[in-house]
């Protein structure tokens, strides 16, 4: 009896695990998934976790890698508003966004990302040669403009190839876009070349020319200065020099009135100046003003 029951219960557990399988299934995080009924799809799935499902041939579960996919495109030409050959090469991030719209379009091949990333790669290089159309080849080689323009042109193709994918409803989202490769045909690297140093000496050239503008701004300016301090001296001087004869009038006007006086005064002056740090003198007492240690003259008081 109890192996019998023993038994029963292994064939209901394997019953059990069987009516699983059949009738649920799986979804992971990295993962998207779509049922379909008889051939169409009917439900998709974005979020992880168990589901149930009617087994084969009334319901079937097809599963997709969800994780973002990247790829760089081959190297291919496309000519610039200004008519130079570029070759460009870009690396895309991809991932399946919508796996209702996503399955109609790819589920029939053997390999739906491979098949999504090959009509990618087609889509990617008509916009390529579109927006290489529409700028010159200074907004892609240009070191002026610290790669904005560059940056600017990555989110013009980013934008262009979403546009495209929404239009055909692949069920896709490009999460990235950027420019891998610059590259120039040999044919017209030269070419390329020569402008390139004509446009820098072109921008060398204005600099040279603004530097001179600027310094002779500044010599100008110098001069003016220059010009307005010598007149502001020549002022001063020529009012000192005024001041000056006023007072020698004033003077030479004493002087004449009383000459002895005026050079007894300055002879006392030099004296002070022989006899002001005790010094020992040993000189003629008639040389003056020496001559004043024997005495006043009589005639100082008399004109």
């Amino acid at each position: 009896m109890k192996r019998n029951l023993f038994t029963l219960s292994i064939g209901l557990l394997l019953l059990l695990i069987f009516c699983l399988l059949l009738f649920v299934f799986q979804v992971r995080t990295s993962e998207v998934a779509v049922v379909t009924t008889f051939g169409k799809p009917t439900r998709p799935i974005t979020d992880a976790g168990p589901y149930y499902k009617w087994p084969w041939p009334i319901q079937k579960v097809y599963k997709f890698d969800q994780r973002i996919q990247n790829f760089e495109d081959r190297l291919t030409e496309g000519v610039t508003k200004d008519s130079f050959n570029l070759l460009t090469s870009v690396y895309v991030g991809w991932k399946i966004d919508d796996p209702a719209a996503f399955f109609p379009k790819f589920a029939g091949s053997l390999n739906p990302i491979a098949e999504a990333e090959r009509k990618l790669q087609e889509l990617l290089g008509n916009v390529k040669q579109a927006i290489v159309g529409n700028h010159a080849l200074s907004d892609f080689v240009s070191t002026t403009d610290n790669a904005t323009n560059l940056l600017w042109i990555e989110r013009e193709m980013l934008g262009a190839i979403q546009s495209r994918i929404s239009t055909n409803n692949w069920g896709l989202e490009v999460t990235f876009l950027g420019i891998k490769r610059l590259q120039l045909p040999e044919s017209v690297s030269k070419t390329v070349f020569e402008r390139m140093q004509a446009e820098r000496k072109v921008l060398a050239d204005t600099s040279k020319y603004e530097g001179d503008r600027e310094a002779g701004t500044i010599r100008s300016e110098a001069d003016r200065n220059a010009a307005i301090m010598l007149s502001q001296a020549d002022g001063m001087a020529l009012q000192i020099r005024g001041e000056g004869e006023a007072q020698a009038a004033e003077s030479l006007r004493v002087f004449n009135q009383n000459p002895n006086l005026a050079n007894f005064i300055f002879d006392l002056d030099a004296l002070k100046d022989f006899l002001k740090d005790r010094s020992v003198l040993i000189l003629n007492a008639d040389t003056p003003p020496l001559d004043l240690l024997r005495g006043p003259s009589t005639n100082l008081l008399h004109p």
